[in-house]
């Protein structure tokens, strides 16, 4: 994120000079070559945007843009926009309206705001280098933003027009979120295939795809045999080239001995949505001579909707037979297989 913003203030030609602030702890992070100067960050923003603005040889007329690394989103057009709005004004900041309904809640009770008027303020934020340092000169003094410092002098301040990709990147989700924003070309969609068999030993009954069905024999496994969850959780897998079961779960460890599969899927699902994937249909077909599959069929499409979060309409659960053809059509086992795509999460634009 830091390369990105550097990269951009540095090709645009209304930037004479770059500082970057970072923690002391973080002075030696590779960063490719640059014309820029290092700075080191306070315990509070308003310190480090102190320490930064030492770093400039600047005249008192002269702009200086405030940023925010953990807003990877900047571009040149918001730059320029910047630089043209401060020629008639003390400061400048992109902003976006807020939308959605405001409440403040208070105690069990709940307050409209009104929300005409606020907006949601981004960086960077621009100003004169002689206002934004007198207001900033009182160190017992902090503040949210630079914009709040100069407010409390009376500045008149513009705002251009924000962006969703100048968004914040707070939570791990976040980057995903924004890697989706930032690369429009990315793929949206991914499918994955799995597979597995299970074979039968003696026993009372299977559990196939979170349902129990009761049968002379009992599916042999590690952990509870539901060969249909396990083609579906590798089907997962594969759509986010991460392997199958058996790298996530090795049958080796004991761990995992009679671990219910839909631990395993939903350990599958969570990977996706860290990668910014959610699961948006899946199809699995159990294949066997028996025990009977559709008398249950129902149940365990609400079962597999209910723990992968799916509408029952996108959950499909076929079963069909080999003919009495290999060891399906034996009853030695049951074999399943399992389509899953996965679709780019929506971005959060709360």
């Amino acid at each position: 994120m830091l390369q990105w913003s550097l990269q951009v203030f540095a090709s645009n030609g209304l930037i004479d000079q770059i500082c970057l602030v970072l923690p002391e702890d973080l002075s030696d992070v590779p960063l490719e070559a640059g014309n820029y100067r290092l700075a080191t960050g306070g315990r509070e923003r308003t310190d480090s945007v102190r320490n930064g603005l030492a770093r400039l040889d600047a005249e008192d007329n002269d702009i200086v843009l405030i940023h925010d690394a953990a807003r990877p989103g900047l571009d040149h057009d918001t730059i320029s926009e910047l630089i043209t709005a401060i020629e008639t004004a003390d400061a400048a900041a992109p902003a976006l309206p807020v939308l959605d309904a405001l409440k403040r809640a208070s105690g069990r009770q709940l307050e409209t705001v009104e929300r005409s008027g606020l907006y949601r303020i981004q960086t960077p934020q621009a100003f004169r280098y002689h206002q934004i340092s007198a207001a900033l000169n009182d160190t017992s003094l902090t503040f949210v933003d630079d914009l709040e410092a100069v407010e409390h002098a009376g500045a008149v301040v513009k705002l251009v027009s924000g962006k969703e990709t100048l968004s914040k990147v707070t939570l791990p989700e976040d980057f995903a979120r924004m890697e989706t924003m930032l690369n429009p070309s990315l793929p949206s969609l991914r499918m994955g295939s799995g597979f597995d068999v299970h074979a039968f030993e003696s026993g009372d009954g299977v559990t196939l795809c979170g349902i129990r069905i009761p049968h002379e024999q009992k599916l042999k496994g590690h952990s509870d045999a539901d060969v249909g969850w396990h083609a579906l959780t590798d089907a997962i897998f594969g759509a986010l080239a991460l392997g199958d079961l058996g790298d996530h779960f090795p049958p080796s460890d004991d761990r995992w001995k009679d671990t219910e599969s839909g631990v395993f899927l939903q350990h599958a699902i969570s990977l996706a949505a860290e990668r910014g994937w959610s699961l948006s249909n899946c199809d699995i077909t159990l294949i066997c001579e028996a025990p009977k599959i559709k008398p249950h069929r129902d149940a365990m499409r609400q079962e597999t909707a209910r723990l992968t979060g799916l509408d029952i309409d996108a959950v499909s659960i076929k079963a069909t037979t080999t003919e009495g053809l290999g060891f399906t059509g034996r009853k030695e086992g049951i074999a399943a297989q399992a389509t899953a795509v996965l679709s780019r999460r929506t971005p959060d634009r709360s």
